[in-house]
């Protein structure tokens, strides 16, 4: 039997459909390492043979189009036009190769293909050139020569996490400024990367990388899948970022796109040869209904290799941590997803499953991890596929964490459509705690995607207006007293109940009040609202300081525990009509007060029996609270002779109203002779 299926009988309906899923990968590999050794990384080396090369002293240039008539290659040395001694020759399979005289090309020369097929023609950017550029006045976007007399050599090695859990912080270089305009990778590594390091974080995970023709898109419509976007800086620019990471400790994590590819034609791979279907899907799936975008076909060789390739290029050309794959459950499923409950076990296993796409992501966990056996994966989904986090031997698709995606909405839901009053500790609980506890999660209160024009970060969402009036430290506002403490105490109750990671978006950690909206023509290509402005936060007069503080010392707080998200997350106390919920982790007690106006006087809540002190609380001054608790104070639990609790007593706690705080065990103590 499968461990997947051992560790939970409700799957066992289900072991046949899991075994064949696992027996479909591994036909496959052997079916396409069968040249290369049945080694899956020497098989997806395609990026060393495809795209343009510099080999000795010559340039050879290949690429696989297999209903091309005829490819012609264009560039600056040829003044764009077609030319004998640059067309390409047809070879097997559908590749097509030219050599050209070292001379050819020089570093930072243009280029395209001229791609004829059946009739027709179009300028195509290779899809696995490694270097696209956009022209600042006629805004189109050609291939580029990168070659640099000294290409940068990294100097670190990358750092491994040990006993502490997966910090995130999530982030896009290009609004990574403060100034109205596109940052760049240089940017974002000298200004950026330290003050990542500072707030505690010890991963960096870095969207829109994979270039993409529409700024906007936020960098999920990608065209070239082999090219670090070229709007940020050159591909040694990026290096140099991920290295400095390197230096500081940071983990780098990118967000990998191999959901979808967007539908432009000249700048990507939508209609590469002549046909949409050389890499994508035909008929009704071509198109993803929601996105607008092309969905690949995974049950085709080439596309497997195209796809695995990329993932082993990121990992060894760039030195990555890892990757956090996008859209993992439009993959999974024909229909997307999209309309599907997924209550029930029979839900992932009723027929809608993309066979071929749950291959493709095992074989890519696989390879990703052969390469580099300490990469970090991560799902984006939100089916809760089982098995989504677990080896592959055990029937898995072979992932090391998975969003836990449910947090951030029911965050939103629950403040949106439900009065302080009416927050409920047994649903905070089960919407933080609720996944499968063999798999691994990354835990949220807020995703990037609240924060885009239309919808509210949390912050917005709990002070809304008030935040442009009442920010100021020398200010009192009960609105914004009120934002801030259940902002603390989202953030609080979110992390310390993982069981993986956590991940915050840059600037949420201070409640960055602007939401997000890229230049268009709706807003005259303004950038006033595609950045962060740090300054909020580090002018020392305006009370982000204070949510920004609290976060480093939550994040301070778990990263001095070891091996925290492995321990036991064990419900202490759950009281929905006073709205207080206690757990403990390790010699940690949290103990939180959502009620909105009460605050308990000897509020007892059962907890390991013990002497403590509190360690962390929200309604500290230094965190903008109103500084009610008094930290001297020792807490000793009380033994009760009525009740037998298995080495818990009653600790006896001042709650205020809107607070948590979390208490240490410092010394164990035998209370049965304690005063009651």
């Amino acid at each position: 039997m499968l461990k997947l299926v051992e560790n939970d009988q409700w799957l066992q309906p289900f072991e046949k459909a899991i075994q064949s899923r696992l027996d479909y990968a591994h036909t496959k590999e052997q079916e396409l390492t069968v040249n290369s050794e049945g080694d899956l990384s020497k098989f997806a080396l395609g990026y060393l043979y495809y795209g343009l090369h510099k080999e000795k002293d010559e340039w050879v240039m290949r690429e696989w189009a297999p209903n091309a008539t005829a490819i012609y290659f264009l560039c600056d040395g040829n003044d764009w036009k077609r030319h004998e001694a640059y067309t390409m020759e047809r070879l097997d399979n559908g590749v097509w190769e030219l050599y050209m005289p070292e001379t050819a090309l020089k570093n930072g020369d243009h280029y395209k293909l001229l791609v004829e097929w059946e009739g027709e023609s179009g300028e195509r950017i290779p899809a696995w050139c490694q270097y696209v550029v956009q022209d600042p006045e006629t805004k189109l976007f050609s291939a580029q020569v990168f070659h640099p007399e000294q290409p940068y050599t990294f100097l670190y090695k990358r750092p491994q996490l040990k006993d502490e859990p997966l910090l995130i912080y999530e982030c896009h270089v290009g609004m990574a400024t403060e100034e109205e305009k596109v940052g760049t990778y240089d940017e974002f590594r000298e200004q950026v990367l330290p003050s990542i390091r500072k707030k505690g974080y010890n991963a960096v995970q870095i969207m829109a990388v994979m270039e993409h023709p529409y700024y906007g898109s936020f960098g999920y419509q990608v065209s070239s899948f082999f090219a670090p976007s070229s709007r940020f800086g050159t591909p040694d620019d990026f290096k140099r970022l991920v290295d400095e990471a390197h230096k500081l400790g940071l983990l780098v994590i990118m967000d990998i796109v191999h959901s979808h590819a967007v539908r432009n034609e000249v700048e990507g791979i939508a209609k590469f040869d002549g046909t949409h279907t050389q890499y994508f899907h035909d008929g009704d799936r071509m198109i993803h209904p929601q996105w607008n975008s092309m969905c690949f076909d995974y049950g085709k060789n080439e596309v497997l290799h195209f796809l695995l390739s990329n993932c082993q290029y990121w990992l060894d050309t760039y030195q990555l941590d890892g990757f956090r794959f996008d859209g993992v459950t439009s993959m999974l499923y024909q229909g997307h997803g999209i309309d599907q409950s997924f209550c029930t076990y029979s839900d992932y296993f009723n027929g809608t499953q993309d066979g071929d796409a749950i291959m493709y992501l095992q074989l890519a966990n696989k390879l990703i991890h052969q390469v580099y056996p300490h990469a970090i994966t991560i799902a984006e989904d939100f089916s809760g596929m089982p098995g989504m986090a677990r080896p592959l031997e055990e029937g898995g698709i072979g992932f090391d964490y998975r969003l836990q995606m449910n947090i951030p909405d029911f965050w939103i839901k629950l403040i949106k459509e439900h009065p302080d009053e009416d927050w409920k500790p047994g649903s905070i609980w089960w919407e933080t705690t609720n996944r499968r506890n063999d798999e691994k999660n990354i835990s949220y209160a807020e995703s990037h995607d609240q924060a885009l024009v239309g919808d509210k970060t949390l912050i917005f969402r709990l002070i809304d207006k008030e935040m442009y009036w009442h920010m100021d430290r020398a200010d009192e506002s009960a609105e914004v007293a009120r934002g801030m403490a259940y902002h603390k105490m989202i953030r609080l109750v979110t992390a310390t109940t993982t069981n993986g990671g956590y991940l915050n978006f840059m600037g949420n950690e201070f409640g960055h009040p602007e939401w997000i909206d890229f230049p268009r023509e709706g807003n005259d290509w303004s950038y006033k609202h595609a950045r962060r402005q740090w300054s909020l936060a580090t002018n020392g007069f305006l009370k982000y300081s204070w949510l920004q503080d609290f976060d480093h010392d939550m994040l301070k707080h778990i990263r001095s525990v070891d091996h925290y998200a492995q321990l036991s997350l064990v419900k202490l106390w759950e009281q929905n009509d006073q709205q207080v919920l206690a757990y403990e982790r390790g010699r940690f007690v949290y103990v939180f007060n959502f009620h909105p106006t009460e605050s308990y006087v000897d509020y007892r809540v059962l907890a390991p029996c013990g002497k403590y002190k509190i360690v962390l609380d929200t309604d500290d001054k230094k965190y903008g609270g109103f500084g009610f608790l008094d930290h001297k104070v020792e807490h000793f639990t009380m033994h009760d002779d009525t009740f037998m609790y298995d080495g818990k007593g009653w600790l006896s706690l001042y709650l205020p109203a809107k607070c948590a705080i979390v208490l240490e065990m410092v010394d164990v103590q035998d209370n049965s002779n304690r005063d009651k």
